[in-house]
């Protein structure tokens, strides 16, 4: 007889984005991660993959060595793991530029298996000063 899936749960899906921000916050892969973590990349106009988290650390390591300031907008638990909205800023060439980032990630055994991320790719000043011009939003 066959189960049907449970979604996981509000407390440890939160949990789990909160680590995996952590992650980004500290440039560092952890144990949140499972050893062979797969990361399906997808910044503006590009697509990689990654497996390992030996690997995601070298990656995170290279495009942001001190972290980024992370904050987790919503997480919203689904049957294998979790759907969270990241916003980040961080120092590249000694300029801030800014990001957002939506994530679908795969819980295995309490660690995350697989993320898929979606990346608005990083907003220079200048640009978020042209956004401002151009645009007004209706929510932030």
């Amino acid at each position: 007889m066959q189960t049907a899936p449970t979604v996981l749960d509000d407390a440890t899906a939160q949990e789990l984005s909160e680590r995996l921000a952590d992650v980004f916050r500290s440039a560092q892969a952890s144990d949140v991660l499972a050893d062979q973590v797969f990361l399906d990349g997808n910044p503006p106009e590009w697509r990689f993959q990654l497996e390992g988290r030996d690997t995601f650390d070298a990656w995170i390591k290279s495009f942001m060595p001190h972290g980024a300031d992370t904050t987790v907008v919503r997480t919203i638990p689904t049957v294998t793991g979790f759907v969270t909205e990241f916003v980040g800023r961080h120092i590249e060439d000694g300029e801030e530029v800014t990001d957002r980032k939506i994530l679908l990630v795969e819980v295995r055994a309490g660690r995350i298996a697989e993320l898929t991320v979606y990346c608005s790719g990083d907003w220079t000043a200048e640009l978020r000063a042209r956004h401002a011009a151009e645009t007004q939003l209706i929510r932030p």
